[in-house]
């Protein structure tokens, strides 16, 4: 069986030439300029998939079939555990991964702050349970924003898990006001430690500034590697916090970040001219678009991530 996919005026060919090593198929143009390029030797048959194809104009093209965009939570966790598991052999330390959590299509803002954090605490635990072998669940250290959410995952979602449960900040007299104390990392990490999963740290400014102090003093020149979940660094990246009244969360954007890879991200715009900024390493960046309730479009893609301001005003309005 040979499938033809036709974009402008070129057209493509996928031939039934399978590759003994890696199960693969090859493309071949059918103007007898030929190449060949590992894909999958299956195509998705997921109803929610968009394949966008890069091309360029040589002989030795690269043609890559997207990820498609997740079917559910189920699937979106699998997805990102094979990210994170291809961001691990390339050496990547500092990884990022970012998703809505009050459903696929919904935009920040759609759930309510506490719910929100609950949800994250399950994901992150079945996340968890798929991504970690057992012999190295006590190798793993997890830290919550505060002590009160460690003590709630023991007696919820964790109850029985043998990773290690942990926390950025801890009351201060002036609770009430909005103040927390930070945690002097040093204090909170042991020789043992090879993981750190760190869950939703943006209730508070002073958490990310932790995050990052954990990353320098024990990341950072080791082997161990550090994983932000739902950290919501949007609101860093697009000046959400004021320079002027957060200098030390405004230094982020050029001390911690740009080492930072964001292995998996989902991030939905609303209205008119909606869509999906996409991302799963170590592929692109994809803005969608939905047709019907079930299917994606891919609209645009490009190597680097473009600012939700772009996408929101210039690539999805344009396409």
């Amino acid at each position: 069986m040979v499938l033809s996919i036709t974009k402008s005026t070129t057209m493509f060919s996928i031939s039934p030439m399978a590759s003994k090593l890696l199960n693969f198929q090859s493309f071949s143009l059918q103007n007898h300029h030929a190449f060949t390029v590992p894909v999958p030797s299956k195509l998705p048959t997921n109803p929610n998939s968009a394949i966008c194809f890069s091309v360029s104009g040589d002989a030795n093209a690269s043609l890559q079939s997207d990820v498609p965009f997740p079917l559910d939570y189920s699937h979106l966790l699998q997805q990102a555990k094979v990210a994170v598991d291809l961001a691990m052999k390339d050496n990547k330390q500092l990884m990022e991964i970012e998703f809505p959590t009050a459903g696929l299509a919904s935009v920040p803002g759609d759930g309510e702050g506490g719910i929100e954090m609950t949800g994250s605490m399950q994901l992150i635990r079945e996340f968890c349970d798929i991504f970690i072998s057992s012999e190295k669940t006590t190798r793993t250290r997890i830290f919550f924003p505060e002590a009160s959410e460690v003590d709630f995952a023991r007696q919820s979602v964790f109850s029985g898990a043998s990773f290690k449960l942990d926390y950025l900040t801890k009351p201060s007299f002036f609770e009430d006001f909005g103040f927390v104390k930070k945690v002097k990392m040093s204090d909170r990490v042991k020789e043992g430690d090879e993981l750190f999963l760190v869950a939703y740290p943006y209730f508070n400014v002073n958490e990310m500034l932790v995050v990052e102090e954990l990353y320098k003093e024990a990341v950072l020149n080791t082997d161990r590697k550090l994983i932000i979940f739902n950290g919501e660094l949007d609101r860093i990246r697009s000046g959400y916090y004021p320079p002027f009244f957060y200098p030390k969360l405004a230094g982020l954007t050029k001390s911690f970040l740009p080492g930072m890879e964001t292995v998996y991200y989902i991030h939905n715009f609303k209205g008119r001219n909606g869509g999906v900024l996409f991302r799963c390493y170590p592929g692109p960046w994809k803005v969608l678009r939905r047709v019907g309730n079930s299917k994606y479009v891919c609209l645009h893609q490009q190597d680097t991530m473009p600012s939700l301001k772009e996408v929101a005003l210039d690539i999805l309005p344009s396409t």
